[in-house]
């Protein structure tokens, strides 16, 4: 009876697996000799630098600045997402549920079922300095001095490709959040109320120790998030990483030396080096994030 049970799992697995082997796994695990080689990726022959094209990321500027734009990416975007959504996770669950929460549920999930691309084209409108949406706002209530090249500007296209993540990503998380917290029985909030907590303690004392494993999940997809951001970025950016790579990440930097350089080899190893940056992030947030489970 098991033996039938386990053949029929397999059998659902293995097709999504092998294809994801494929398309997934065996490209990273191919990253890593590529890497040691000066491979132009439409040649057949190349030849094994050795460490020669992690010495040149050691010594490449861009490299850096791409590095320290993803650290701040990655200290700032979690913080900002997980607090909003928790926030208006837990506005949606107090007392049990709002007044036509389904209906801002709806609402706060809309922009994560649109494609990354169809985010990218609309943001382009709403930031475009002429005619965009956002500007012409802005001049509509007579605030013409605030209206900026937002994504020409490199002073502000970082912070704007931020606000559109933020945008994109707290959807998903209230979603998230609100599930979790649907499931604390309903007592443990009277009886933190007999004991005269308040909304705000309440929340911290009974709500975020219950929720904790789903945030701490919720802050390692966004480590990895930051780490990897790309398709916004390659989108709404002026130029590759543009202007004067104010926007440059790594992800992107990789995908310029592969595809607009031919530098296969080198956008390897920077694909690497970020695949290393990534492992090691997350398993530090699991590591500062860790707490006692409490069971309810």
């Amino acid at each position: 009876m098991h033996h039938g049970k386990y053949r029929f799992i397999i059998s659902l697995l293995a097709v999504p697996l092998a294809v994801y082997a494929v398309f997934v796994v065996s490209p990273y695990v191919q990253a890593f000799p590529i890497a040691f080689t000066n491979w132009e990726g439409l040649s057949a022959s190349y030849q094994y630098i050795g460490f020669g094209n992690f010495v040149t990321l050691f010594h490449d500027s861009v490299f850096w600045v791409a590095l320290r734009h993803n650290l701040f990416l990655l200290v700032s975007l979690p913080v900002i997402i997980v607090t909003l959504s928790l926030f208006f996770s837990a506005a949606l669950n107090y007392q049990g549920g709002v007044p036509g929460s389904r209906i801002y549920k709806v609402v706060y999930f809309f922009p994560g079922v649109l494609s990354i691309a169809i985010i990218g084209v609309l943001w382009q409108f709403v930031f475009e300095p002429r005619n965009g949406l956002l500007n012409g706002f802005l001049r509509a209530i007579g605030l013409d001095g605030l209206a900026r090249l937002w994504l020409g500007d490199g002073k502000t296209a970082l912070g704007s490709i931020m606000a559109v993540v933020v945008w994109g990503g707290v959807g998903f998380y209230v979603v998230l959040f609100t599930a979790a917290m649907s499931a604390i029985p309903r007592e443990l909030y009277e009886a933190a109320t007999l004991d005269g907590a308040g909304a705000v303690q309440s929340f911290r004392r009974v709500t975020l120790p219950l929720i904790w494993n789903t945030v701490q999940t919720a802050l390692a997809f966004q480590v990895i998030g930051a780490l990897d951001l790309f398709a916004l970025v390659k989108i709404l950016s002026v130029g590759p990483g543009g202007p004067d790579d104010a926007t440059q990440v790594i992800s992107l930097y990789m995908y310029t030396n592969a595809f607009t350089y031919g530098k296969f080899g080198y956008a390897s190893a920077i694909g690497v080096t970020l695949f290393l940056i990534n492992m090691i992030l997350t398993l530090l947030t699991f590591r500062l994030t860790r707490r006692e489970r409490v069971e309810y």
